[in-house]
């Protein structure tokens, strides 16, 4: 009986030895298998971007294209407004393929209210959130949505500010939990405090208690396939956007973070190997006024940090544990004048010895004022060797790619500044929700709970891989092998009872 107790117990630690490891982190939904493959294509498609700007004439450039692939994507088509789900297609990074609520009705949201989280008013923005069907949400006019409690999202969703001007604030803000396919583009989201304790509706059918939330602005938690674009974020109480606990496939970008110590969390804690399988892609974001670090602050998975422009810090920008993988390229990094705090890096609460192993890479990155990155990993690693292969843009290229991060029609001063124009509390006339036909979508029946999917609308994601399942039955056949070998044969006696 010894040899079988020692293969159990090898096997059921097996998962925290390094192998173990590399094996658990293939194992999220949405993952790439090859993240080298996708550093590339959000090269080639800046590279495509910048090349066809400047092909053309000088009058020319003064239009729409701007050589930032996401941006270029949609913006030149004149008639957006109309073609809004094109907006879809324009992801990169980790998050591209993140469909939203492509494929489903337009729903506007008219009523800027908060009052019932657990019966919400059709027309406000938590009743389109909840519902089981793909949406894609628009907004009838400017808004200032002071939120109850956090704002608690299905799969399959669109929030889309552009035409008006849209700020969430409040208690909670808002949190994507055990969903996916969610894209969030051009809004506010700012001044988010902790709430709970409190029945929360997360579908039209279960509403459930909820404890007290953080406060982050935007709460990523164990959900993929996520894209935020275009939002401008600040003052909130905990994070402005933490992804954790097994999150993964997503792109932030074209962002404005402001007014904030801690910015960006990615990964629970240093223990929970569910995070080794986080991708992320942070993209063409800028990283504004009276920021303090976290930018983001990493632990465990692979993160790509690419063309973004860092204004400042006051601690450290990129910080991370637990052997997270990190590669930098095109960023402009303007360290501080603290002459302390000129380091764009920090290993947090790690012994040199250990992080000297870590691959964390800076490739084409502009370092301003004394900024400096320290890189770690041997010269050429197999996991570096094809993202390397490719020259990221340069960091010149910064200014005009960061231009319009945020929300459009602000400028940064505006996007970033203290004063947020309604922020009082009230909130807009309300009035009766209403859905509109998508171009897409289904003709409008005018029943809020009586929606159904329209013959357009984006499939059911595909279920996860059977890894862990696979991998236990490996494991048990493993088990039944070896023992047979040592026992010349003869089976364990708890599977001999089974067959009795």
């Amino acid at each position: 009986m010894l040899p079988f107790t020692c293969i159990l117990v090898i096997c059921i630690l097996g998962p925290f030895s390094s192998f173990g490891r590399a094996a658990f982190s293939l194992s999220l939904p949405h993952q790439h298998p090859h993240p080298e493959s996708v550093v590339h294509d959000v090269q080639r498609r800046l590279n495509v971007s910048i090349s066809r700007r400047q092909a053309l004439s000088v009058s020319q450039k003064d239009q729409c294209l701007t050589g930032n692939p996401i941006d270029d994507c949609w913006r030149c088509d004149p008639n957006w407004y109309n073609n809004r789900q094109r907006l879809a297609d324009c992801s990169i990074g980790f998050g591209q393929g993140t469909l939203g609520g492509k494929g489903g009705r337009i729903y506007t949201v008219v009523d800027s209210s908060d009052n019932d989280v657990a019966n919400p008013k059709p027309g406000t923005l938590r009743h389109a959130v909840i519902q089981d069907e793909p949406l894609w949400i628009i907004f009838s006019t400017n808004m200032v949505i002071k939120l109850k409690h956090e704002l608690i999202f299905n799969s399959f969703k669109t929030v889309d500010g552009r035409g008006v001007t849209v700020h969430v604030t409040g208690n909670g803000c808002i949190t994507l939990q055990y969903v996916s396919h969610v894209i969030i583009h051009n809004i506010h989201v700012h001044h988010c405090k902790p709430s709970g304790n409190a029945d929360i509706a997360s579908s039209p059918t279960h509403v459930g208690w909820r404890g007290r939330s953080d406060g982050d602005g935007i709460s990523i938690f164990s959900s993929q396939k996520i894209w935020i674009d275009h939002c401008a974020l600040s003052y909130c109480t905990d994070g402005l956007i933490d992804a954790i606990m097994g999150s993964t496939g997503i792109t932030i970008s074209n962002n404005y973070f402001s007014h904030h110590n801690e910015v960006m969390l990615l990964g629970h804690d240093d223990r929970h190997l569910a995070d080794s399988g986080m991708q992320v892609t942070i993209a063409f974001n800028h990283f504004g006024e009276a920021l303090v670090q976290r930018m983001p602050r990493c632990r465990l998975g692979y993160i790509h940090v690419v063309n973004n422009d860092f204004t400042a810090w006051e601690m450290y920008a990129i910080g991370g544990s637990a052997n997270p993988t990190i590669n930098s390229q095109g960023n402009r990094y303007t360290a501080p004048v603290d002459p302390n705090a000129k380091e764009v890096t920090k290993r947090v609460d790690t012994d040199e010895r250990e992080w000297a192993s870590w691959n964390w890479r800076t490739e084409g990155d502009l370092m301003v004022n004394g900024a400096y990155f320290v890189p770690s990993g041997a010269d050429v690693s197999p996991q570096y060797a094809k993202a390397s292969s490719i020259q990221p843009k340069s960091a010149a290229f910064i200014q005009q790619l960061t231009f319009t991060a945020g929300v459009f029609g602000e400028s940064s001063e505006e996007t970033g500044s203290y004063t947020y124009p309604g922020y009082t509390g009230d909130t807009v006339p309300s009035g009766t929700g209403t859905t509109t036909t998508g171009s897409s979508g289904p003709t409008d029946d005018g029943n809020f709970f009586g929606m159904i999917f329209g013959s357009g609308a984006a499939p059911s994601p595909t279920p996860p891989a059977l890894t862990s399942m696979a991998s236990t039955f490996l494991s048990l056949l493993i088990i039944l092998i070896l023992y047979s070998i040592t026992n010349q044969g003869a089976l364990p006696p708890l599977l001999s009872l089974l067959l009795l």
